[in-house]
Protein backbone atom coordinates (compact mmCIF):
# COMPACT_ATOMS: atom_id res chain seq x y z
CA UNK A 1 0.00 0.00 0.00
CA UNK A 2 1.78 3.20 -0.98
CA UNK A 3 0.63 6.48 0.81
CA UNK A 4 -1.17 7.94 -1.85
CA UNK A 5 -3.78 10.49 -0.16
CA UNK A 6 -7.32 10.39 -0.91
CA UNK A 7 -9.96 12.83 -0.57
CA UNK A 8 -13.58 13.65 -1.82
CA UNK A 9 -14.14 16.23 -4.27
CA UNK A 10 -17.48 15.58 -4.82
CA UNK A 11 -20.92 14.71 -3.79
CA UNK A 12 -23.71 13.81 -4.86
CA UNK A 13 -27.49 12.50 -3.26
CA UNK A 14 -31.21 11.45 -3.62
CA UNK A 15 -32.88 10.11 -0.76
CA UNK A 16 -36.53 10.58 1.10
CA UNK A 17 -35.01 13.81 2.64
CA UNK A 18 -35.16 15.54 -1.36
CA UNK A 19 -32.33 15.39 -4.31
CA UNK A 20 -29.50 17.22 -3.92
CA UNK A 21 -27.24 18.20 -1.09
CA UNK A 22 -28.11 21.63 0.10
CA UNK A 23 -31.91 20.03 0.41
CA UNK A 24 -30.36 16.69 2.18
CA UNK A 25 -28.61 18.39 4.69
CA UNK A 26 -30.95 21.61 5.54
CA UNK A 27 -34.07 18.68 6.27
CA UNK A 28 -31.46 16.93 7.99
CA UNK A 29 -29.82 19.29 10.40
CA UNK A 30 -33.83 20.54 10.82
CA UNK A 31 -34.40 16.87 12.21
CA UNK A 32 -37.17 16.37 9.55
CA UNK A 33 -38.28 13.04 8.64
CA UNK A 34 -38.40 11.88 5.05
CA UNK A 35 -41.36 8.74 6.10
CA UNK A 36 -44.80 8.61 4.88
CA UNK A 37 -47.50 6.67 3.92
CA UNK A 38 -46.57 4.05 0.52
CA UNK A 39 -47.34 6.00 -2.75
CA UNK A 40 -45.22 3.72 -5.45
CA UNK A 41 -47.65 0.74 -4.72
CA UNK A 42 -51.65 -0.47 -3.86
CA UNK A 43 -50.61 -1.35 -0.21
CA UNK A 44 -54.45 -2.32 0.76
CA UNK A 45 -53.72 -6.00 1.31
CA UNK A 46 -50.49 -4.62 2.88
CA UNK A 47 -50.01 -4.78 7.06
CA UNK A 48 -46.78 -2.26 6.18
CA UNK A 49 -48.23 1.05 4.70
CA UNK A 50 -44.90 3.22 5.34
CA UNK A 51 -41.67 3.80 3.85
CA UNK A 52 -39.20 6.37 3.06
CA UNK A 53 -40.13 7.77 -0.59
CA UNK A 54 -38.10 10.10 -2.83
CA UNK A 55 -41.41 12.49 -2.98
CA UNK A 56 -42.22 13.06 -6.94
CA UNK A 57 -39.63 11.51 -8.40
CA UNK A 58 -39.30 12.03 -12.80
CA UNK A 59 -36.51 10.44 -14.35
CA UNK A 60 -37.62 12.34 -17.26
CA UNK A 61 -36.40 15.48 -15.78
CA UNK A 62 -33.12 14.15 -15.54
CA UNK A 63 -32.47 11.49 -17.84
CA UNK A 64 -33.56 11.12 -21.85
CA UNK A 65 -36.36 9.35 -22.12
CA UNK A 66 -35.12 6.94 -24.62
CA UNK A 67 -32.52 6.03 -21.61
CA UNK A 68 -34.15 6.24 -18.74
CA UNK A 69 -37.57 3.76 -20.17
CA UNK A 70 -34.33 0.94 -20.23
CA UNK A 71 -33.12 1.67 -16.57
CA UNK A 72 -34.64 0.07 -13.36
CA UNK A 73 -35.41 3.01 -10.45
CA UNK A 74 -32.45 1.75 -8.40
CA UNK A 75 -30.24 2.53 -12.16
CA UNK A 76 -32.14 6.56 -12.18
CA UNK A 77 -31.40 7.20 -8.53
CA UNK A 78 -27.89 6.83 -9.31
CA UNK A 79 -27.54 8.25 -12.65
CA UNK A 80 -29.27 11.44 -10.56
CA UNK A 81 -26.94 10.92 -7.74
CA UNK A 82 -23.89 10.44 -9.76
CA UNK A 83 -24.18 13.23 -12.34
CA UNK A 84 -25.04 15.65 -9.27
CA UNK A 85 -21.35 13.57 -7.95
CA UNK A 86 -19.15 14.66 -11.07
CA UNK A 87 -20.46 17.54 -11.29
CA UNK A 88 -19.64 19.21 -8.48
CA UNK A 89 -15.96 17.59 -8.63
CA UNK A 90 -16.08 19.40 -12.27
CA UNK A 91 -13.83 15.64 -12.62
CA UNK A 92 -14.19 15.18 -17.29
CA UNK A 93 -13.35 12.59 -18.69
CA UNK A 94 -11.93 14.38 -21.90
CA UNK A 95 -9.54 16.66 -19.39
CA UNK A 96 -8.25 13.37 -17.30
CA UNK A 97 -7.02 10.40 -18.18
CA UNK A 98 -10.44 8.40 -18.66
CA UNK A 99 -8.76 5.21 -18.33
CA UNK A 100 -7.76 6.14 -14.47
CA UNK A 101 -10.84 7.00 -13.34
CA UNK A 102 -13.49 4.00 -12.24
CA UNK A 103 -17.16 3.67 -10.52
CA UNK A 104 -17.92 1.57 -8.36
CA UNK A 105 -22.01 1.72 -7.08
CA UNK A 106 -23.23 -0.73 -5.08
CA UNK A 107 -26.82 -2.23 -4.69
CA UNK A 108 -27.90 -4.58 -1.99
CA UNK A 109 -30.75 -5.74 -3.87
CA UNK A 110 -30.97 -4.41 -8.20
CA UNK A 111 -33.55 -4.56 -10.21
CA UNK A 112 -36.05 -5.60 -7.94
CA UNK A 113 -39.16 -3.57 -9.39
CA UNK A 114 -37.99 -5.24 -12.87
CA UNK A 115 -38.29 -8.64 -11.52
CA UNK A 116 -41.32 -7.97 -10.44
CA UNK A 117 -42.89 -6.94 -13.05
CA UNK A 118 -41.34 -8.94 -15.51
CA UNK A 119 -42.32 -12.09 -13.65
CA UNK A 120 -46.02 -10.42 -13.72
CA UNK A 121 -45.69 -10.18 -16.97
CA UNK A 122 -44.14 -13.54 -17.94
CA UNK A 123 -47.27 -15.03 -16.10
CA UNK A 124 -49.94 -13.02 -17.49
CA UNK A 125 -48.55 -12.90 -20.97
CA UNK A 126 -46.18 -15.33 -21.79
CA UNK A 127 -42.53 -15.57 -22.29
CA UNK A 128 -42.16 -13.58 -26.03
CA UNK A 129 -42.99 -10.28 -23.81
CA UNK A 130 -40.61 -10.47 -21.56
CA UNK A 131 -38.25 -7.25 -22.54
CA UNK A 132 -35.07 -7.68 -24.20
CA UNK A 133 -33.85 -4.76 -21.88
CA UNK A 134 -34.65 -7.05 -18.57
CA UNK A 135 -31.39 -8.51 -18.20
CA UNK A 136 -29.25 -4.87 -17.85
CA UNK A 137 -32.47 -3.29 -15.82
CA UNK A 138 -32.18 -5.83 -13.23
CA UNK A 139 -28.62 -6.91 -12.83
CA UNK A 140 -26.88 -5.35 -9.99
CA UNK A 141 -23.75 -3.90 -11.60
CA UNK A 142 -26.03 -1.78 -14.55
CA UNK A 143 -25.38 0.94 -12.48
CA UNK A 144 -22.01 1.25 -12.69
CA UNK A 145 -22.14 0.51 -15.77
CA UNK A 146 -24.44 3.39 -17.26
CA UNK A 147 -22.65 5.77 -15.46
CA UNK A 148 -19.20 5.24 -16.57
CA UNK A 149 -20.81 4.99 -20.15
CA UNK A 150 -22.56 8.31 -20.04
CA UNK A 151 -19.52 10.15 -18.32
CA UNK A 152 -17.18 8.28 -20.35
CA UNK A 153 -15.06 6.63 -16.88
CA UNK A 154 -12.82 3.87 -18.63
CA UNK A 155 -11.12 2.65 -15.49
CA UNK A 156 -12.53 -0.33 -12.88
CA UNK A 157 -16.19 -0.79 -13.16
CA UNK A 158 -17.61 -2.35 -10.31
CA UNK A 159 -20.25 -3.20 -7.80
CA UNK A 160 -20.69 -4.95 -4.31
CA UNK A 161 -23.64 -6.31 -3.26
CA UNK A 162 -23.24 -6.96 0.32
CA UNK A 163 -26.76 -6.16 1.50
CA UNK A 164 -26.70 -3.44 3.87
CA UNK A 165 -23.23 -2.77 3.92
CA UNK A 166 -22.84 -2.22 0.34
CA UNK A 167 -22.48 1.13 -0.37
CA UNK A 168 -19.53 2.06 2.58
CA UNK A 169 -17.54 -1.12 0.93
CA UNK A 170 -18.11 0.29 -1.97
CA UNK A 171 -16.59 3.53 -1.02
CA UNK A 172 -13.95 1.66 0.86
CA UNK A 173 -12.74 -0.49 -1.76
CA UNK A 174 -12.71 2.47 -4.45
CA UNK A 175 -10.42 4.13 -1.96
CA UNK A 176 -8.15 1.38 -2.05
CA UNK A 177 -7.43 1.83 -5.62
CA UNK A 178 -6.67 4.86 -5.52
CA UNK A 179 -4.29 4.37 -2.90
CA UNK A 180 -2.75 1.17 -4.65
CA UNK A 181 -2.11 3.89 -7.76
CA UNK A 182 -4.52 1.80 -9.96
CA UNK A 183 -6.59 4.79 -10.64
CA UNK A 184 -6.43 8.22 -9.80
CA UNK A 185 -10.15 8.38 -9.21
CA UNK A 186 -13.55 6.64 -8.19
CA UNK A 187 -17.27 7.42 -8.49
CA UNK A 188 -18.26 5.65 -5.74
CA UNK A 189 -21.45 5.22 -3.29
CA UNK A 190 -24.91 3.10 -3.45
CA UNK A 191 -28.14 2.99 -4.61
CA UNK A 192 -31.75 1.12 -4.37
CA UNK A 193 -34.94 0.96 -4.57
CA UNK A 194 -36.39 -1.77 -3.45
CA UNK A 195 -39.84 -0.22 -1.89
CA UNK A 196 -41.69 -3.03 -3.61
CA UNK A 197 -44.47 -5.42 -3.18
CA UNK A 198 -41.76 -8.42 -2.64
CA UNK A 199 -39.90 -6.28 -0.48
CA UNK A 200 -42.31 -5.14 1.85
CA UNK A 201 -43.70 -8.33 2.34
CA UNK A 202 -40.89 -10.20 3.17
CA UNK A 203 -39.23 -8.14 5.25
CA UNK A 204 -42.42 -7.73 7.05
CA UNK A 205 -42.75 -11.01 7.22
CA UNK A 206 -39.02 -11.45 8.84
CA UNK A 207 -40.05 -9.17 11.70
CA UNK A 208 -37.32 -6.48 10.73
CA UNK A 209 -40.33 -3.74 9.91
CA UNK A 210 -41.68 -1.36 12.36
CA UNK A 211 -45.03 -2.43 13.32
CA UNK A 212 -45.92 1.85 13.86
CA UNK A 213 -47.43 2.15 10.34
CA UNK A 214 -49.96 4.54 11.36
CA UNK A 215 -47.28 6.70 12.37
CA UNK A 216 -44.85 7.20 9.74
CA UNK A 217 -42.86 10.01 11.04
CA UNK A 218 -42.37 8.21 14.24
CA UNK A 219 -41.68 4.87 13.65
CA UNK A 220 -37.86 4.61 12.74
CA UNK A 221 -36.11 5.47 16.34
CA UNK A 222 -33.11 4.04 17.31
CA UNK A 223 -31.85 3.69 20.15
CA UNK A 224 -35.17 4.24 21.83
CA UNK A 225 -36.76 2.01 24.30
CA UNK A 226 -39.99 1.75 22.10
CA UNK A 227 -38.29 0.97 18.60
CA UNK A 228 -39.41 -1.99 16.76
CA UNK A 229 -37.99 -2.29 13.33
CA UNK A 230 -36.72 -0.22 10.64
CA UNK A 231 -38.20 1.57 7.82
CA UNK A 232 -37.30 1.05 4.24
CA UNK A 233 -36.27 3.86 2.24
CA UNK A 234 -34.75 4.72 -1.28
CA UNK A 235 -32.19 6.89 -2.69
CA UNK A 236 -28.68 6.63 -3.87
CA UNK A 237 -25.44 8.69 -2.26
CA UNK A 238 -22.55 9.20 -4.37
CA UNK A 239 -19.04 10.25 -3.52
CA UNK A 240 -15.98 11.10 -6.14
CA UNK A 241 -13.09 10.23 -4.55
CA UNK A 242 -9.55 11.27 -5.75
CA UNK A 243 -6.03 10.85 -5.08
CA UNK A 244 -5.16 14.68 -3.32
CA UNK A 245 -2.18 15.83 -5.93
CA UNK A 246 -4.76 15.05 -9.08
CA UNK A 247 -7.14 16.94 -7.20
CA UNK A 248 -5.23 19.99 -6.56
CA UNK A 249 -3.64 20.25 -9.95
CA UNK A 250 -6.93 20.69 -11.43
CA UNK A 251 -7.97 23.10 -8.00
CA UNK A 252 -10.86 20.87 -6.91
CA UNK A 253 -13.08 21.56 -4.05
CA UNK A 254 -11.76 19.01 -1.42
CA UNK A 255 -14.76 18.21 1.42
CA UNK A 256 -12.60 16.14 3.22
CA UNK A 257 -10.03 12.88 3.33
CA UNK A 258 -11.07 9.55 3.17
CA UNK A 259 -8.39 7.91 5.95
CA UNK A 260 -9.53 4.50 6.81
CA UNK A 261 -11.31 1.64 5.59
CA UNK A 262 -12.61 -1.15 7.87
CA UNK A 263 -14.25 -4.94 7.37
CA UNK A 264 -15.12 -7.90 9.31
CA UNK A 265 -17.70 -10.34 9.68
CA UNK A 266 -19.83 -11.55 12.75
CA UNK A 267 -19.49 -15.07 11.78
CA UNK A 268 -22.48 -15.26 14.11
CA UNK A 269 -26.13 -15.65 12.12
CA UNK A 270 -27.37 -15.09 8.78
CA UNK A 271 -29.26 -11.89 10.19
CA UNK A 272 -28.64 -11.07 13.76
CA UNK A 273 -25.52 -9.42 15.00
CA UNK A 274 -23.64 -11.26 17.43
CA UNK A 275 -24.89 -9.38 21.04
CA UNK A 276 -21.47 -8.58 21.89
CA UNK A 277 -20.99 -6.65 19.02
CA UNK A 278 -17.66 -7.81 18.49
CA UNK A 279 -18.09 -7.97 14.64
CA UNK A 280 -18.98 -4.39 14.42
CA UNK A 281 -16.11 -3.21 16.89
CA UNK A 282 -13.42 -5.32 14.64
CA UNK A 283 -14.60 -3.42 11.92
CA UNK A 284 -13.87 0.11 13.49
CA UNK A 285 -10.59 -1.07 14.89
CA UNK A 286 -9.66 -2.07 11.27
CA UNK A 287 -10.82 1.16 9.93
CA UNK A 288 -9.00 3.70 12.62
CA UNK A 289 -5.81 1.41 12.06
CA UNK A 290 -5.64 1.59 8.12
CA UNK A 291 -6.19 5.44 9.22
CA UNK A 292 -3.47 5.34 11.41
CA UNK A 293 -5.57 7.59 13.94
CA UNK A 294 -6.21 6.46 17.84
CA UNK A 295 -9.16 6.23 18.87
CA UNK A 296 -9.39 9.33 21.26
CA UNK A 297 -9.12 11.38 17.77
CA UNK A 298 -12.58 10.39 17.25
CA UNK A 299 -15.03 12.78 17.76
CA UNK A 300 -18.51 11.66 16.03
CA UNK A 301 -19.85 8.17 14.72
CA UNK A 302 -22.64 8.05 12.03
CA UNK A 303 -23.84 5.16 13.18
CA UNK A 304 -25.49 1.96 11.36
CA UNK A 305 -28.30 2.47 13.95
CA UNK A 306 -31.19 0.42 11.99
CA UNK A 307 -34.11 0.94 14.96
CA UNK A 308 -33.82 -2.48 15.34
CA UNK A 309 -33.28 -4.12 19.08
CA UNK A 310 -30.73 -6.14 18.96
CA UNK A 311 -28.74 -3.99 16.38
CA UNK A 312 -29.20 -1.07 18.30
CA UNK A 313 -27.94 -2.60 21.45
CA UNK A 314 -25.03 -4.37 19.62
CA UNK A 315 -23.57 -1.17 18.11
CA UNK A 316 -23.69 0.49 21.49
CA UNK A 317 -21.71 -2.50 22.55
CA UNK A 318 -19.05 -1.91 19.95
CA UNK A 319 -18.66 1.72 20.50
CA UNK A 320 -18.17 0.80 23.75
CA UNK A 321 -15.96 -1.94 23.08
CA UNK A 322 -13.53 0.43 20.27
CA UNK A 323 -13.48 3.60 22.13
CA UNK A 324 -13.30 2.58 26.25
CA UNK A 325 -14.26 6.11 28.43
CA UNK A 326 -13.86 8.07 24.94
CA UNK A 327 -17.22 7.04 23.74
CA UNK A 328 -19.22 9.25 26.28
CA UNK A 329 -17.16 11.94 24.65
CA UNK A 330 -18.86 10.87 21.19
CA UNK A 331 -21.92 12.30 19.44
CA UNK A 332 -23.33 9.43 17.65
CA UNK A 333 -26.03 10.45 15.35
CA UNK A 334 -28.78 7.49 13.67
CA UNK A 335 -29.75 9.68 10.69
CA UNK A 336 -31.50 6.66 9.68
CA UNK A 337 -34.47 7.46 11.99
CA UNK A 338 -35.14 10.25 9.22
CA UNK A 339 -34.21 8.61 5.87
CA UNK A 340 -35.60 4.93 7.41
CA UNK A 341 -32.85 2.30 6.09
CA UNK A 342 -31.69 2.69 2.56
CA UNK A 343 -30.47 -1.05 2.21
CA UNK A 344 -27.54 -0.98 -0.37
CA UNK A 345 -27.34 2.63 -0.77
CA UNK A 346 -27.42 3.72 3.10
CA UNK A 347 -23.57 3.71 3.52
CA UNK A 348 -23.69 5.77 0.35
CA UNK A 349 -26.10 8.76 1.58
CA UNK A 350 -24.56 8.18 5.32
CA UNK A 351 -20.95 8.72 3.86
CA UNK A 352 -22.49 12.04 2.04
CA UNK A 353 -23.79 12.96 5.84
CA UNK A 354 -20.71 12.13 7.57
CA UNK A 355 -18.75 14.15 5.61
CA UNK A 356 -21.40 17.56 5.90
CA UNK A 357 -20.66 17.08 9.28
CA UNK A 358 -16.86 17.24 8.90
CA UNK A 359 -17.48 20.62 6.50
CA UNK A 360 -20.81 21.95 8.44
CA UNK A 361 -18.94 21.22 12.18
CA UNK A 362 -22.65 20.05 13.47
CA UNK A 363 -23.48 16.67 14.20
CA UNK A 364 -26.60 15.52 12.83
CA UNK A 365 -30.04 14.59 14.95
CA UNK A 366 -31.39 11.19 16.20
CA UNK A 367 -34.97 12.19 15.92
CA UNK A 368 -37.50 9.84 18.00
CA UNK A 369 -35.33 9.24 21.15
CA UNK A 370 -38.06 9.77 23.09
CA UNK A 371 -37.47 7.17 25.98
CA UNK A 372 -33.68 6.36 25.68
CA UNK A 373 -33.16 2.53 26.00
CA UNK A 374 -30.52 1.84 29.16
CA UNK A 375 -29.07 -0.40 27.24
CA UNK A 376 -28.06 2.32 24.63
CA UNK A 377 -26.68 4.74 26.94
CA UNK A 378 -24.39 6.90 24.86
CA UNK A 379 -24.78 10.33 23.17
CA UNK A 380 -26.98 10.44 20.14
CA UNK A 381 -27.51 13.95 19.55
CA UNK A 382 -31.81 13.25 20.70
CA UNK A 383 -34.20 15.76 18.64
CA UNK A 384 -32.01 18.46 17.94
CA UNK A 385 -28.70 19.03 15.41
CA UNK A 386 -25.43 19.97 17.60
CA UNK A 387 -22.60 22.46 16.75
CA UNK A 388 -19.75 20.72 18.19
CA UNK A 389 -15.94 20.14 16.89
CA UNK A 390 -15.79 17.18 14.25
CA UNK A 391 -11.95 16.67 13.23
CA UNK A 392 -12.46 12.47 12.45
CA UNK A 393 -15.73 10.78 12.46
CA UNK A 394 -16.55 7.20 11.53
CA UNK A 395 -19.40 5.73 9.20
CA UNK A 396 -20.96 2.09 10.46
CA UNK A 397 -22.79 -0.19 7.77
CA UNK A 398 -23.37 -3.81 9.11
CA UNK A 399 -25.26 -6.16 7.02
CA UNK A 400 -26.81 -9.56 6.81
CA UNK A 401 -24.63 -12.46 6.75
CA UNK A 402 -22.93 -11.27 9.38
CA UNK A 403 -20.71 -8.12 7.11
CA UNK A 404 -19.79 -4.76 8.54
CA UNK A 405 -18.08 -2.14 6.94
CA UNK A 406 -16.60 1.36 8.44
CA UNK A 407 -15.19 4.46 6.86
CA UNK A 408 -13.01 6.63 8.22
CA UNK A 409 -13.18 10.61 7.40
CA UNK A 410 -11.13 13.42 8.49
CA UNK A 411 -11.76 16.95 8.28
CA UNK A 412 -8.99 17.98 5.12
CA UNK A 413 -6.02 20.17 5.70
CA UNK A 414 -2.81 20.01 3.65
Amino acid sequence: MTDRRVVVTGLGIISPLGHGLNENWENLAAGNSGISHISLFDTSDFACKIAGEIDSFDPSQFIHPRKFRRMDRFIQLSMVAGADAVKDSGLNAEESDAGRIGVNLASGIGGVNSIEDTTEQLNEKGSSKVSPFYIPMSIANMASGNLSLEHGFRGPTLCFSTACAAGTHAIGDAARYIRMGDVDAMVAGGTEAAITRTSVAGFWNARALSRRTGDPKAASRPFDADRDGFVLGEGSGVLVLEELEHAQKRGANIYAELLGFGMSSDAYHITAPSPSGDGAAACMKNALQDGRTNPEEINHVNAHGTSTKLGDAAETMAIKNVFGDQARKLSVSATKSMTGHLLGAAGGIEAVYTVQSLVHQVAPPTINLDTPDPECDLDYVPGEARETTINYALSNSFGFGGTNASLLFKRFSD
